[in-house]
C-alpha cells in the first residue's frame, strides 16, 4: 500500500487463476467468501474490496496408495506395450485388455504412408492421429519426436528430411527404445538418433530442432508446463510444433484424475482444449490451433474403462463424448514476431 501510494495491492480473479495454472495446478476455482471491506484513499476515491477465497488441485503425480509415481507407471505400461508388440498384440494409449481406450490402429491413421516402413513398424504405433503429415516437414530439417515409442514417426519424418536433416527420438522406456532401434534397421533408415529421456528434460541443446512431433504422449506427462516449456526451448526460432494427442471438451469427473490406470491410458492425463490452448501459449508459443478430429464415445473406452469409472462411483455415461484425439499446432516466435 505504501509502495503503490493510490493503487491497491489487490489480484483479479482472472490473474490468481492464471498464476495457479501456470504453477501447474488443476481445478482452480475461485470464489467470494461473503466479505468485503472498504476505504478512502490520499485521492478522497471510495475503494471497495471483495474478499475472495482461490483453490486449486495439484496433479496426481504419485499416487499415494502404492507410493508408485505417475512416471513410472507409465514407463512401466509402456515397457509392457513393447513386449507385446513383439508378439502381435500392441497395446497403450490405445489397445489391449488392459487399457481402457480404443483408437484407430496405425494403419487407418497413417493410410499409404504407413507403407513407406515394414508393417510390424506401423502396427506398433500407439498413437491417436499422425503428426507426421501435420508437420509439413521439408528437406534438411532436423525434427525430434517427444514419446517416439516404437520409432514409427521418427522413421516417416526421417524420410522426410533427407537429405541433409536428422530425426530425433526421445523415449524414457529402454523397451521402447530398443524395439525402435531394431525397426530402424528392418527400415533401413539411417539419419535416425534414438535418446534416452524424458519430456520435461530433454537431453539436447537449445534451439537445435526444427520441428517438435508427438503422438498421444503429452498428456502422459505429469508436469505439462514444463514438457511445453522444454519444446519451445529446443525449437530454432520460427520453428514449429505438431502434436496429436488426446484432449477433453468440457471437464472431466474429479475421479476419474485419481486412477493411475486411466493416467496410463491417456484419459486421466488429458487437457481441456482451453487450457491446452493456455499452456502453450504460456510456454511462449503463436499461431496455436487445435482441431479436433475424433470424438471419443463411452464405446471406446471399452469394458475395462466402464469398469474403473464404476470403481470411482463414476457414471460412465457422464464422460461420453468428454474425451477427443485433436491435431495442434503451433510456432516458436522468430526475432521480430510483436
Amino acid at each position: 500500500r505504501t509502495e503503490q501510494h493510490d493503487r491497491w495491492l489487490g489480484f483479479h480473479r482472472d490473474d490468481v487463476e492464471g498464476w495457479l495454472r501456470d504453477a501447474g495446478f488443476q481445478e482452480t476455482e475461485i470464489r467470494d467468501a461473503e466479505e468485503s471491506c472498504c476505504s478512502t484513499s490520499s485521492c478522497g476515491e471510495e475503494a471497495a474490496i471483495d474478499v475472495f477465497l482461490a483453490t486449486a488441485r495439484r496433479p496426481p503425480e504419485t499416487d499415494h496408495r502404492t507410493g508408485e509415481s505417475t512416471r513410472s507407471r507409465v514407463r512401466a505400461r509402456y515397457a509392457e506395450a513393447a513386449r507385446q508388440t513383439t508378439t502381435g498384440e500392441p497395446s497403450g494409449c490405445g489397445r489391449g485388455s488392459s487399457t481402457p481406450s480404443k483408437l484407430a490402429p496405425g494403419r487407418e491413421l497413417y493410410g499409404s504412408m504407413g507403407h513407406e516402413v515394414p508393417a510390424e513398424v506401423t502396427a506398433s504405433s500407439l498413437g491417436c492421429a499422425n503428426p507426421v503429415a501435420l508437420a509439413e516437414l521439408r528437406p534438411g530439417e532436423d525434427v525430434l519426436d517427444l514419446g517416439s515409442g516404437g520409432g514409427l514417426d521418427v522413421l516417416l519424418s526421417a524420410r522426410r528430411v533427407a537429405p541433409g536433416g536428422t530425426a530425433y527420438g526421445l523415449d524414457m522406456t529402454e523397451e521402447m527404445l530398443e524395439l525402435a532401434r531394431r525397426h530402424q534397421a528392418k527400415a533401413g533408415v539411417e539419419n535416425v538418433e534414438f535418446l534416452r529421456g524424458t519430456l520435461e528434460e530433454i537431453p539436447l541443446p537449445d534451439q537445435s530442432v526444427d520441428v517438435v512431433l508427438s503422438n498421444c504422449v503429452i498428456n502422459l506427462s505429469p508436469d505439462k508446463p514444463r514438457a511445453l516449456r522444454e519444446a519451445h526451448r529446443i525449437l530454432r526460432p520460427g520453428g514449429r510444433l505438431a502434436v496429436a494427442d488426446i484432449v477433453t471438451t468440457g471437464e472431466l469427473p474429479p475421479g476419474l484424475r485419481r486412477r493411475q490406470e486411466l493416467w496410463t491410458a491417456c484419459i486421466a492425463g488429458a487437457v481441456e482444449i482451453d487450457e491446452y490452448r493456455r499452456l502453450l501459449r504460456s510456454a511462449g508459443f503463436l499461431g496455436v490451433e487445435i482441431e479436433v478430429v475424433r470424438s471419443l464415445s463411452i464405446e471406446d473406452l471399452g469394458a475395462p474403462g466402464r469398469k474403473l469409472l464404476t470403481e470411482e462411483g463414476i457414471e460412465p455415461d457422464s464422460v461420453d463424448g468428454l474425451l477427443a484425439s485433436a491435431l495442434i499446432r503451433a510456432r516458436k516466435p522468430v526475432d521480430d514476431d510483436a
